[in-house]
């Protein structure tokens, strides 16, 4: 039988360059933020320009993780205790947790066979539950069709709050993730498509919620020191009545992550090659559903689902485990057990009184997931094709 050899889980070096800077942070010994010389950026503030400019967008605020940006994104948006927030059925466990964090309640959103939110089931649960809040999670870097998703939350008088977690440098008929709604959140957790360890950026065109979500950060009375920066009349009565919750990111993550997003178009452009090698490689396979995509997408291809709908739940499992012993690294995303990244409503108990979801349980049930780290090349996907077709003849 054939194996592979290449590791799914190594991340490309952090480039020379990153290093150099971080390096130079450690000898100022200035790692916190507001830890400047006068009339000095920190690498913190320069990161939030470049990122803002990078998306087109007022304002950017660097923090500790995605996740903690996705939570106060919910607080600076409105989100008070008990509030019901629409979110993606299929989606990972930080975003019900965020929302969970902000004091609402997760009001989850069926998922389709092509892994986006089922928009009739958004408008049906919209209409039904009268919730006011939208976390659209663009889960696996899928995007849903975002002028229909735009016009529903018009049509409900909803707030969209994007998770582009997995859609940095993605876009929606040329206008980038992350500009659709009132606020979104990016992640930089070492398996994202630029690698701090962890880490995350809010962003926003909004003065007042940029206002808040600096407070919230932990700015102290330093939040004029921030290069994207509202009018500072925007902080009155906000500076004070906002709790501090300490979510910054430091100077030596944003040292790391400032020369990868100089170069982040040309890695989203290396990872799409590597994602159609694995479409043309994957697509011979016996009973294989690959997810369809819209051309309005321009996606960011750092891992690939697919599906085996005619495969028992026991079949499956047979081959997940039979490719990880030929070091092909699957994830079934509808396994009954949580596992490394769980990924499965269900296995949130948290989420009390949560109504059972047919479509999405469908849809997961088969669905198995894989990474695509920078670290292979195109012929790698002949590889990993052949150990996925050897281990189902076995099945």
């Amino acid at each position: 039988m054939h194996t592979f050899k290449k590791s799914f889980t190594q991340q490309m070096p952090i480039p020379e360059s990153a290093i150099a800077s971080a390096v130079e942070v450690m000898r100022t010994g200035r790692l916190h933020r507001y830890n400047t010389v006068s009339g000095e950026r920190s690498e913190a503030d320069l990161l939030d320009k470049q990122f803002a400019d990078y998306l087109g967008v007022k304002y950017c605020l660097s923090c500790a993780s995605g996740g903690y940006a996705l939570s106060i994104a919910l607080l600076c948006a409105g989100v008070k205790q008990g509030d019901g927030v629409l979110c993606n059925a299929f989606t990972l466990a930080p975003v019900p947790g965020s929302i969970n964090n902000a004091g609402g309640v997760p009001v989850l959103v069926e998922t389709t066979d092509d892994l986006t939110m089922d928009l009739d089931d958004l408008s049906h649960k919209a209409k039904a539950t009268g919730a006011k809040f939208l976390v659209l999670s663009h889960m696996r870097g899928h995007l849903a069709d975002m002028d229909a998703v735009m016009a529903i939350c018009r049509q409900h008088n909803i707030v969209l709050i994007e998770d582009c977690a997995h859609t940095m440098g993605a876009d929606w008929n040329g206008q980038k993730s992350g500009t659709f709604g009132l606020v979104s959140c990016f992640s930089t957790q070492t398996y994202k498509h630029i690698n701090s360890g962890e880490g995350g950026f809010l962003v926003t065109n909004n003065d007042e919620v940029m206002a808040k979500a600096i407070i919230y950060s932990g700015s102290y009375m330093l939040f004029g020191q921030h290069p994207t920066l509202p009018p500072l009349e925007t902080f009155e009565g906000i500076a004070k009545g906002t709790p501090n919750y300490s979510g910054r990111m430091d100077n030596l993550r944003a040292a790391i992550l400032r020369p990868q997003l100089a170069h982040l178009d040309e890695q989203c452009e290396r990872w799409n090659q590597l994602y159609l090698a694995m479409v043309s490689a994957l697509s011979s396979l016996r009973g294989i559903r690959l997810i369809e995509r819209s051309p309005k997408e321009h996606f960011v291809g750092s891992s690939i689902q697919f599906s085996f709908p005619d495969l028992t739940a026991n079949q499956l499992s047979q081959l997940v485990k039979g490719c990880t012993a030929r070091g092909v690294s699957l994830k079934w995303v509808g396994d009954s057990q949580p596992s490394g990244y769980s990924s499965k409503y269900d296995h949130w108990e948290y989420l009390h009184d949560q109504p059972r979801l047919p479509q999405t349980e469908r849809v997961l049930g088969s669905l198995l997931d894989m990474r695509i780290p920078l670290t292979f090349e195109q012929s790698d996907a002949a590889s990993i094709a052949q150990v996925i077709a050897e281990v189902l003849e076995t099945l």
